[in-house]
């Protein structure tokens, strides 16, 4: 910022700056304001555009494009591997994370890069340091100064060392809660961009829609609206008002699109889903955060839908996403989606052919898909062949520059190395991560008030393989199943100093019998582990794993009171359980403090509240059993019960809540206004609690099958005893649309009916009408 001086204004001066005055008068009035803004900043001598920080971002752009060489520009569209392409051996933790105090290696990154700089730079997780040297080298080597983007993981917790370890995403969307994502997503990316890092590869809002696939844990659950909600509020929180800060990052929503409903539950297999399906299920959680959160990023999927790659599907790329949703960021590969083009799909002949189709298709950036020599020729050549026309490349080129100069790379590319210290795993994040877990918890059932728990019981016996660790889920940045946060540890600093706490792994049952009939109450913690729940750790059975149901049943039978906490990425098949198990707490993968949060639920200090975000199937012969099927769904087995174990939005609470005094006002013909729906919910027990009020649609009649009933508003309200509040829920008329027989969306005029309770179950129900 320039300083004031004090000089005098001589005659002449004031004349003249009069007269300058006039002039810019006369310039606004015949050109508009932005252009004399431009044409003063543009005159700047010797400074090119892109490098004037006072020009507007897509002005720099495409400055900057138009300066660039071929070779330059496919540069840009490529991800390098940080800490095997620029530190030595002895500086990496392993090939994916630097070392504390790892220095960068200059020779080897010459060796790697010469002088055409980086697109993007991933599994390196620096430090301050290392990224302001890394960064300054690639800066300096190339010769239009550009800098590289940082790309890392950030799921629940960036995965750099040392970092704030959030509950699993299953967790956060548990919670209901749109404020708790939003705080998390902002979290996450001041601890990334702390150090150096500009995009992380997350929220993942992919509709889990078969319990199976083992990345369900990384999703909202199975609800598109619930999906879109909590994925938006996330997004919002990690890019905020502005990605030009010390604190915010790009998101990048995955995987684009259709992912979790791969055939037989299987990871990056077939999805069978036609348009209508498409539009109105798999894509609807990702338009919010388009259209809503102008997320910067979005990464294509591996899997193919009706047929077609997604990272060859033109349709959904370029027509959708960006013609209909108007994305302005840019689309990278998931890891190895373009090579998958050719040595998987077989819709390329050749390794070049799949990165001149992926390109034209509208992916913007490969991740490690093939080396860097084929993926840059294959876009130089092409462009020489015609197979990727110059405008096709430069609007790729430019996403990618785009999101750089919206970070603020070209203006500020250094961060304060005492940033990190202050913000990562600071009191205020490492609280957020336990009032996550907390408002995660699942209470599924609560037989004769079993919970919670006196903490002056004479004997407590812990058992089971889950009750010494706390399981944190895929993609954490720390040693897997921590013991400082366990729920056995916890358990013990809760209870009172007389009461003796028994402890058995399970992995032997008659010794874990034994320890349960020296107890009072018994907690049997069970679940999976990340062996079995995570990416590519698809199951073809729900059930509990390992010995788990042969421990479960024996410690039952010794008549010993049994509260059941399960720990586990997905729903499972607990029919023995719901049956003969008076309490059960489903605590999902609830992050470094998992363990403090199960011991609070158990002895009451916290009420829990979390609420399912998937049906819970009976048995694996009924999936796939999401709640919102279509109304056809109607025949019955022969063989059991079709309906599921517990049901979306399913949760208890230690008290009761009630609801009445339902009002529905449906807004005027034409004005586009909301419908308007209200009620009143009374806590009606005798403690403080949380209640998730849930508000469902049906359209009664349509031009095509629309669902049984479908989320359309939500809301998380606190109310102590014998409180009531009167609660009002918005629904948007966008959210009533359909795409119709017409193969348009259409907001079709008719009957809906309105079901508003404490689950997908309902409660209340009315009706309204759009005309």
């Amino acid at each position: 910022m320039l300083g004031h001086k004090n000089v005098k204004t001589s005659l002449p001066n004031l004349v003249l700056i009069h007269a300058l005055v006039l002039f810019c008068v006369a310039l606004v009035a015949s050109t508009g304001f932005a252009q004399v803004i431009d044409s003063t900043a543009a005159a700047k001598p010797g400074i090119p555009a892109y490098k004037n920080p006072a020009l507007p971002v897509e002005q720099r752009v495409r400055d900057l494009v138009g300066r660039m060489t071929v070779e330059e520009k496919a540069r840009q569209l490529d991800m390098y591997s940080g800490a095997s392409d620029f530190l030595d051996a002895d500086q990496r933790e392993d090939h994916t994370h630097a070392k504390p105090g790892a220095v960068l290696d200059p020779q080897k990154a010459e060796e790697v890069l010469g002088n055409l700089g980086a697109g993007s730079i991933h599994d390196i997780y620096p430090s301050p340091e290392l990224y302001n040297s890394l960064q300054a080298w690639v800066i300096k080597s190339n010769r239009l100064g550009i800098p590289a983007l940082f790309i890392e993981e950030g799921l629940h917790g960036y995965l750099g060392l040392n970092k704030t370890i959030f509950p699993q995403s299953v967790n956060l969307a548990s919670t209901w809660n749109m404020k708790l994502a939003r705080e998390t997503g902002a979290a996450i990316g001041a601890e990334a961009r702390a150090d150096g890092v500009g995009m992380l590869l997350s929220p993942v809002v992919n509709l889990a829609r078969d319990p199976r696939w083992g990345r369900v844990e990384e999703t909202f659950g199975e609800d598109p609206f619930l999906s879109g909600m909590i994925g938006l509020a996330y997004v919002e929180g990690m890019q905020g008002e502005s990605l030009a800060t010390d604190s915010t990052c790009i998101a990048e929503p995955k995987h684009f699109a259709a992912y979790g409903s791969p055939e037989s539950g299987l990871n990056t297999a077939p999805v069978h889903v036609g348009e209508r399906e498409m539009r109105s299920v798999m894509l609807k959680p990702f338009e919010p955060l388009v259209r809503e959160g102008h997320v910067m990023g979005i990464m294509a999927a591996y899997n193919s839908s009706d047929g077609l790659p997604c990272t060859a599907d033109s349709w959904l790329l370029n027509d959708v996403l960006r013609g209909e949703w108007g994305f302005d960021g840019f689309v990278l590969s998931d890891l190895g989606a373009i090579q998958r083009l050719y040595d998987m799909f077989h819709v390329a002949a050749s390794p070049a052919d799949a990165v001149c189709l992926a390109i034209n298709s509208g992916v913007d950036m490969q991740f490690y898909d093939f080396h860097h020599d084929t993926f840059q020729n294959a876009i130089t050549e092409g462009v020489k062949s015609g197979k990727i026309s110059m405008a096709t490349l430069d609007r790729a080129v430019s996403r990618v520059l785009r999101a750089k100069f919206l970070l603020g790379l070209f203006d500020h590319p250094y961060v304060d190395t005492t940033t990190d210290s202050r913000v990562c795993r600071s009191p205020e994040h490492l609280a957020l991560a336990l009032e996550v877990a907390r408002q995660s918890v699942c209470l599924l059932k609560n037989d004769r008030h079993t919970l919670p728990l006196r903490r002056d019981l004479r004997s407590i016996a812990v058992i089971g393989p889950n009750v010494d660790s706390t399981r944190l889920g895929d993609y954490s940045a720390s040693p897997a199943d921590r013991t400082s946060e366990g729920m056995l540890a916890q358990i013990k600093k809760m209870v009172s100093h007389r009461t003796r706490v028994l402890y058995a792994d399970g992995s032997n049952i008659r010794k874990a019998v034994a320890e349960a009939r020296r107890a009072q109450v018994v907690i049997l913690g069970l679940g999976e582990n990340s062996h079995i729940s995570g990416e590519n750790r698809d199951r073809s059975e729900l059930g509990l794993p390992g010995n788990q149901e042969a421990l479960l049943e024996a410690v039952v039978a010794t008549g010993v009171p049994v509260v059941l906490v399960l720990q586990n990425g997905r729903p499972l098949t607990i029919p023995w359980a719901a049956e003969h198990v008076p309490a059960i707490l489903e605590a999902w993968y609830p992050g470094e403090f998992g363990g403090r949060a199960i011991a609070e639920t158990l002895f009451g200090e916290n009420n829990p509240a979390g609420r399912l975000v998937m049906s819970f199937p009976r048995r694996v012969g009924q999936l796939p059993v999401y709640y919102d099927h279509a109304p056809s769904k109607f025949s019955k087995y022969i063989d059991g019960d079709d309906s599921p174990q517990f049901v979306f939005g399913y949760g208890l609470s230690y008290t009761t809540f009630a609801y009445s005094d339902l009002h529905i006002v449906a807004p005027p013909p034409g004005s586009g206004e909301d419908v308007v729906v209200s009620f009143k919910l009374k806590n009606t027990g005798k403690r403080a609690g949380d209640e998730v009020a849930q508000l469902y649609v049906r359209e009664k009649i349509a031009s095509v099958e629309t669902p049984l009933k479908a989320l359309k508003a939500f809301t998380r309200v606190h109310l102590m005893p014998g409180e009531s509040s009167e609660i009002t829920l918005r629904v948007k008329q966008a959210d009533l649309a359909v795409w119709g027989a017409e193969r348009k969306w259409d907001l079709e005029a008719g009957t809906f009916y309105v079901m508003v309770g404490g689950s997908s179950e309902g409660g209340l129900s009315g009706s309204f009408s759009l005309k």
